[in-house]
């Protein structure tokens, strides 16, 4: 399906993103690069970003879906300790700079979907 919000691609179902909990990552291609993307779930909502911190270009997670500090409050950079908002990607603390890079989402009759953008596309096989 393609929109305003570029081409729609099954994610993960609802339930597979429990608030504040373990994130579901995926690939994507970004400007030409093959990269890892996550989404996780905050306030009752889906929220998704490339797995790429803005200090240093390194994955945010310290085992694999695991994106949010101790206090479930933040999502953090396990290589540097730089701290992001949930909703927003904004950086809040330690070494980053400036926000994570959003990725779309949508959610319908119990399914999360991500969609492309003009630099943001599927990987390619």
């Amino acid at each position: 399906m393609a929109d305003e919000a570029g081409e729609r691609i099954f994610l993960c179902a609802s339930g597979d993103l429990a608030e504040g909990g373990t994130g579901v990552a995926f690939e994507v291609l970004y400007r030409g690069e093959k990269l890892r993307a996550f989404a996780v779930r905050w306030h009752g909502q889906a929220h998704a970003y490339l797995n790429r911190c803005t200090h240093v270009q390194t994955e945010l997670d310290y085992r694999e879906g695991h994106f949010f500090d101790a206090a479930r409050e933040l999502l953090v950079c396990a290589t540097h300790g730089a701290v992001f908002e949930p909703d927003t990607g904004c950086c809040v603390g330690g070494p980053g700079r400036g926000p994570l890079v959003k990725v779309s989402l949508s959610e319908e009759d119990g399914k999360v979907y991500w969609h492309t953008a003009a630099q943001l596309h599927p990987p390619t096989t």
